[in-house]
């Protein structure tokens, strides 16, 4: 797990959101890669399409709106609900939903 070494302990994570300000969802699959620097301090990157980002734990932004009141559920969250609305595929690994479908099977039926 040396960076000297040139190994870097990766593993996959995948995060779904929902932002209580706009009703966004989208999810979002991270490479998280533990790093050790010449001094032995341990660091963490999180990856996304090759390109370093921000933690999506430490304070997620909204993708629609740019809010900050964001809800981190498990991965499968949001596609769960995928049959609830018909939307187009999007060929990139976020996927992105409305508030309402995400509640939508949590919704009690009256009567």
């Amino acid at each position: 797990m040396s960076e000297i070494a040139g190994q870097i302990a990766a593993v996959h994570e995948s995060y779904a959101f929902a932002c209580m300000r706009c009703g966004h969802g989208w999810e979002q699959s991270y490479a998280i890669e533990h790093h050790t620097d010449t001094e032995g301090h341990e660091c963490v990157r999180y990856v996304v399409e090759g390109g370093v980002v921000p933690s999506p734990l430490s304070r997620p932004v909204c993708q629609n709106c740019d809010g900050h009141v964001v809800r981190i559920m498990r991965a499968g969250q949001v596609s769960s609900v995928r049959g609830t609305r018909p939307e187009p595929e999007i060929p990139t690994q976020a996927h992105h939903w409305h508030l309402s479908d995400l509640l939508h099977p949590f919704q009690r039926k009256a009567g």
